[in-house]
């Protein structure tokens, strides 16, 4: 009976690791194609991020994709969204990563990770943490120790929380993205030496290795863009390319003359800013172009199958010659087949249809929209007075405005006062407006100032004895391009009425509101 127990024991001890071992799957690159358990599977996946989406949608959603005949799902991690502050981690709620990927897998879904640390994404500052601006030596982006510090401990915390997930341990994650567009970056930063940029694509690319990413790895870029964002052991995908002929003639350059070829940005739709009109991409395009892909052995990746909504102060911005910025809106529907409700669009069912006819899998019916419900006329009846608000709160005081990072603020709003004895006239000017304003005198409006349109400058009458009250709000930091290593907030630059610098009594209210 002793014996009999032991046994049992020993059995029940071994099991779940047969159990796990058994769950086990490879995903390759072998012979210019990928293969899944030792047959080839072209990736048919879908961008879709998990905090753009309430975490009791996830499932409904994946489904969604399911339905639409793919068998991937693609995501970017935010590293501003899970280390807030230093050290400090939130992987809960919307943020529970490991959750939306255990959910992508028990749909029967492949997982595709994209954890930057840049990721773009429209997102504010492009992923990266607000507070990496107040690290002394810090240069984002390059082979600084300072930054690979910071993000060597970023990678190693991720892993803790989803490296189980990879393939080769039983879960759904079978590629992992080095760096993110970095091509892009280096095109943009001529100033820095390509040895150097290929120096630190490299230790982003170690650091993943080091912390136990196992999985295939790859970079994504514009197809002209792959020597400066390519990098050794990494397969290269091209992003938009919809030359088939472009695509496999560059990868091979950069991957030993051979694929699999994969298009890990494919476009059905675009980003919206504020003040433009909403950016619509047809059906029909995106149909032809899915089934050309189709056709010649090409996995791609819709960017974005489902863009959600960036909640909170979440949203990043862009930048061109006509406006120093370009904030994105709160939206991200992205004009995708998979609308920002999670409704079923004419674009979802012409990709749909021809998917069908190339695939060996069945390809289930679209689940059934989530219920809504109707919302009655609200009328709109109190005012809250900002400025009392505002002023409610202890204030910071300095001689000069103190920009958003110097305060140890990362969003919202900041209130910046100062109290005039004598009066005084002239044009106000505020050439380090980052990045819209408000300017009362005294609690009276009397003007706006807008870093969107260039507008820094307006004429002002402050009166004897009277405060000038300048409230300022952060639209979001750049995520692309080279003035993302420029992201401080507030003012950052002196003050000026009729040429003269405003020194000295200025009072600093902050009002952040929401936490990233």
């Amino acid at each position: 009976m002793r014996t009999k127990s032991i046994f049992l024991l020993l059995l029940l001890a071994v099991m779940p690791l047969c159990v796990f071992s058994q769950s086990k799957s490879t995903f390759e690159i072998k012979n210019g194609h990928f293969y899944r358990n030792g047959k080839i599977t072209p990736v048919l996946s879908g961008e879709m991020h998990y905090v753009r989406i309430p975490h009791q949608y996830w499932r409904h959603r994946l489904q969604m994709m399911k339905g639409m005949g793919l068998n991937t799902v693609a995501t970017y991690v935010f590293w501003n969204l899970h280390e807030p502050e230093p050290g400090k981690w939130d992987f809960t709620g919307d943020k529970n990563l490991a959750e939306f990927i255990k959910t992508a897998g028990e749909e029967g879904m492949m997982v595709i990770l994209r954890p930057g640390p840049y990721v773009c994404a429209e997102w504010e500052f492009g992923g990266y943490p607000w507070w990496l601006q107040n690290v002394k030596g810090m240069e984002i982006r390059r082979d600084n120790p300072e930054f690979l510090k910071y993000t060597k401990a970023y990678i190693d915390r991720l892993y803790k929380e989803v490296g189980s997930l990879q393939c080769t341990k039983g879960g759904p994650i079978v590629m992992v993205q080095c760096e993110n567009e970095f091509g892009s970056y280096v095109a943009q930063r001529k100033d820095i030496p390509l040895e150097e940029h290929r120096a630190y694509n490299a230790k982003i690319k170690q650091q993943l290795a080091d912390a136990g990413f196992n999985v295939p790895l790859f970079t994504s870029d514009g197809s002209w863009l792959f020597e400066g964002g390519a990098t050794p052991g990494a397969l290269p995908t091209a992003n938009g390319e919809s030359d088939i002929e472009n695509l496999k003639k560059v990868v091979d350059q950069y991957h030993d003359g051979k694929g699999p070829y994969m298009v890990a940005e494919f476009y059905p739709g675009w980003l919206s800013h504020w003040a433009e009109p909403f950016p619509q991409i047809g059906a029909s395009g995106i149909a032809r172009q899915t089934e050309k892909y189709l056709q010649n052995d090409v996995s791609f990746n819709f960017y974005m199958v489902h863009g959600g909504t960036n909640f909170g102060f979440t949203s990043g911005a862009n930048y061109d010659k006509k406006r120093d910025i370009q904030p994105d809106m709160t939206s991200y529907d992205y004009d995708a087949p998979i609308s920002e409700a999670g409704w079923v669009t004419p674009k979802y069912d012409s990709i749909r249809n021809v998917i069908k006819k190339y695939v060996k899998y069945t390809i289930p019916e679209a689940p059934a929209p989530n219920p809504v419900i109707e919302i009655p006329s609200i009328q709109l009846n109190k005012v809250a007075d900002v400025l009392a608000f505002a002023e409610k709160q202890k204030p910071v005081s300095s001689d000069t405005p103190l920009t958003f990072e110097q305060l140890n603020q990362g969003y919202g709003y900041v209130l910046y006062t100062r109290h005039f004895n004598q009066p005084i006239s002239g044009t106000l000017e505020i050439p380090g407006l980052r990045d819209y304003a408000v300017v009362y005198v005294d609690g009276e409006q009397v003007g706006v100032l807008n870093r969107n349109t260039k507008t820094y400058s307006m004429e002002i009458e402050v009166p004897f004895n009277a405060t000038l009250q300048i409230l300022v709000e952060n639209m979001g930091r750049i995520n692309y391009g080279s003035e993302i290593v420029h992201n401080t907030k507030g003012i950052i630059s002196p003050v000026q009425i009729a040429g003269k610098e405003i020194v000295g009594g200025w009072d600093m209210y902050q009002l952040s509101l929401i936490h990233i």
